[in-house]
Parts: C-alpha cells; sequence; structure tokens
C-alpha cells in the first residue's frame, strides 16, 4: 500500500497536464490551469499534502518518503522557477537512481541488507535469498531511472503517460514477480516438527 500512496500526487499531476490550458480568476489573480506548469503546481501541493497528512497521523515519515518529498520540491520549483520541463523530466531518473545507491550501500554499511530492514519484521528468509531479493531492487531501481530517462528524452509526446502508467505498470510487475519468487521461498526457513512414534 505504501508504494502506491507516492502515485497520488503523480496522479493528480496527470489530471492537470492533460488539460486544455485555461485562464482562471483566483481571489482576482488570473492564473493559467492545464499543462506542465500548473501540473507542476499541483504535484507540489498535493505531494506536500499527502505526506503532511501522513507525518501528522504517524508522527514521521520513512526515508524514501522524505527522499520522494525533497526531489518533488526541488525538481518542481526549479521547473517553475526556469519555466522549463527539463528538471522535472530528471525527477524520476534521479530518484531511482539514489534508491539503487541506497540498497547498494547496505551490502557495505551495517549489518543488515536494506530489503531486509524494510521486509525482516514480516518474513523469515535464508540470506541468499535476502541477498538475491536487494540485488533485484538495484537491478528495478537502476532500469526504472534509464527507462524514465530514455522515454522523458526521446519520447517527448508520452513522457508524461510513461511517467505516470509506465512507472505503476513497472512496479506492479515488479511486485507480483517478487511475491511469486518469495513464495518459493518461505517454506526454506519454516520449522519442521519431527514424527513421534505412538
Amino acid at each position: 500500500m505504501k508504494q502506491f500512496i507516492d502515485f497520488i500526487p503523480l496522479l493528480l499531476f496527470f489530471i492537470v497536464y492533460k488539460l486544455d490550458p485555461r485562464v482562471i480568476d483566483l481571489a482576482g489573480h488570473e492564473l493559467t490551469f492545464g499543462g506542465i506548469y500548473s501540473a507542476t503546481a499541483v504535484l507540489i501541493i498535493s505531494s506536500v499534502v499527502v505526506y503532511g497528512a501522513i507525518f501528522i497521523s504517524q508522527r514521521k515519515l520513512e526515508k524514501s518518503q522524505w527522499l520522494t518529498l525533497v526531489a518533488c520540491l526541488v525538481f518542481g520549483s526549479l521547473t517553475l522557477a526556469f519555466h522549463s520541463e527539463t528538471f522535472l523530466k530528471w525527477k524520476a531518473p534521479v530518484v531511482n537512481w539514489l534508491f539503487a545507491l541506497a540498497f547498494i550501500g547496505s551490502h557495505f554499511i551495517g549489518d543488515r541488507l536494506l530489503i531486509k530492514r524494510i521486509m525482516g519484521h514480516a518474513l523469515t528468509l535464508p540470506e541468499p535469498v535476502w541477498t538475491r531479493l536487494n540485488v533485484a531492487w538495484i537491478v528495478f531501481f537502476i532500469f526504472c531511472g534509464a527507462a524514465n530517462l530514455f522515454v522523458a528524452f526521446t519520447f517527448q509526446d508520452y513522457w508524461v503517460d510513461f511517467k505516470v502508467f509506465g512507472s505503476l505498470g513497472m512496479t506492479v510487475l515488479f511486485l507480483v514477480a517478487q511475491g511469486i519468487y518469495l513464495s518459493r521461498h518461505l517454506h526454506d526457513t519454516e520449522p519442521t516438527t519431527p514424527k513421534t512414534e505412538d
């Protein structure tokens, strides 16, 4: 569920981006609504609202949520300040690659892999499985970052569609594949009950 919270601001961004630009009057000020720049403003505002609500209800944000929020504020603000969508196009690749670096770093820093820190409270798995799972997340984030970057600068008419639905689709497929993989290994650590003779 947590993975999909990140898509709420993204979906709002997509909806506003797809609207035909129109001028609206807001408290005596004329604003253009629709298109990339108003969609970017909506992305920033909705991200603050969503993560702000999570912070208020849980008294904390996860590191990944902080990273997503900060990246949204930085790249979104640069996009609006310089009136260039190039900054926003770099957001998804940079965030994905920072996640990949975090998973890579956990192989060398700390006593547990990052994926084990995240899922270890719910699952008991052999160490080789945790390692393969951590590597899979590294590959996933590197691939997602590269795919977003390639589409953003090669197929510029479709990059927003891919940013929303491509990212969501890749995440769903990866989580399904992870679930299938884990289902094959959950029994590896189940304790066996010795048979008793009557």
